[in-house]
């Protein structure tokens, strides 16, 4: 079903909805979201934890400028690669690209692939408070001296509930899990009963998550990093590890980046570390599939190349039903 661009202007939203567009890696999040912030007066909110680092345009495929020069996007490059961007952070981000959309009477398209964030958007999030770098700095020192296995121990006898469900191999949540205990007196379990309200009531909300064929969907992902390497992902990861930042931190886990480091230090060919890239974005996907189907069921599943016209009779039906 095709849907004139003068027809998609007038399924204008009432005030207080919002869209949010979500899915796996390369099923076209970005390029709806573009579409409808361009027919409906909207502001593209970027939901992704990612495409928050500024330093990692190509490699997380961030919106081009000239997508941005279509109109407005927030919370898109950021934060420096140096930073531990939280949820929490993103939250409070969030919520003053949301507040300003409202003030200027935009419609407000949250889109990505962090499932985490759509969660807050709409059930809220724990109230754990930011971590001092000194703490942080003392705990990752701890884990590169003594290994996992020692800071996993550490954290069963100060926060055994967490530790409990912690994989005892999964060094970021358990130096995580330790930081916020050392840091606040409490553990993460106690801080995960206190949570904040939500952004968004979920009656408010017109939430897709596009669902494509998982064949057709990974040779995107495989034929998207090799036009990012043409596009110059290879510099944007150089002139990171020439920063030699914490390997722990977020955007040096981004996919792609650890592989192409090690083929930047003589370690892997360059195929070699794009197929290592592929693999584990294709993994990535994987799991958000699984992870949206458990934790966010609300959510609509629907084909990419039926979401534009299914999303616009949606947002045009809440306008008659609240106009």
């Amino acid at each position: 079903m095709s849907v004139a661009t003068s027809d998609m202007a007038e399924a204008i939203p009432e005030r207080g909805r919002a869209v949010l567009i979500a899915g796996p890696t390369a099923s076209g999040k970005s390029a709806l979201a573009l579409r409808i912030a361009e027919s409906h007066r909207g502001v593209v909110i970027n939901t992704d934890s990612m495409q928050v680092y500024r330093d990692l345009r190509v490699l997380t495929a961030r919106p081009t400028p000239s997508d941005e020069a279509r109109a407005p996007h927030r919370l898109y490059g950021t934060v420096d690669a140096a930073q531990n961007f939280s949820a929490g952070a993103w939250v409070e981000a969030a919520a003053a690209a949301l507040a300003e959309a409202r003030a200027g009477g935009l419609l407000p398209i949250f889109v990505g692939g962090s499932g985490l964030y759509f969660k807050a958007l709409t059930r809220g999030l724990s109230a754990v408070p930011a971590i001092a770098p000194q703490v942080r700095d003392d705990v990752r020192a701890r884990l590169e001296q003594g290994g996992v296995t020692a800071l996993h121990a550490e954290l069963a006898a100060r926060d055994p509930v967490t530790a409990a469900r912690l994989n005892p191999n999964d060094r970021s949540r358990i130096a995580r899990a330790l930081e916020v205990v050392e840091a606040t007196g409490r553990s993460l379990s106690d801080w995960h009963r206190d949570a904040l309200p939500p952004l968004l009531p979920p009656d408010q909300v017109t939430a897709l998550f596009l669902a494509p064929e998982r064949d057709e969907l990974y040779a995107r992902i495989d034929a998207r990093f090799e036009v990012m390497l043409a596009a110059g992902a290879l510099d944007e990861v150089a002139a990171l590890a020439a920063r030699q930042l914490d390997p722990l931190l977020p955007a040096m886990k981004a996919h792609g980046v650890p592989a192409l480091i090690r083929h930047l230090a003589g370690e892997l060919s360059r195929d070699e570390a794009a197929a290592i890239g592929c693999a584990d974005t294709r993994h990535y996907a994987k799991r958000q599939f699984t992870w949206f189907r458990h934790q966010l069921p609300e959510f609509e599943w629907v084909r990419p190349e039926a979401a534009a016209a299914l999303l616009i009779d949606q947002l045009a039906a809440a306008s008659r039903l609240h106009g």
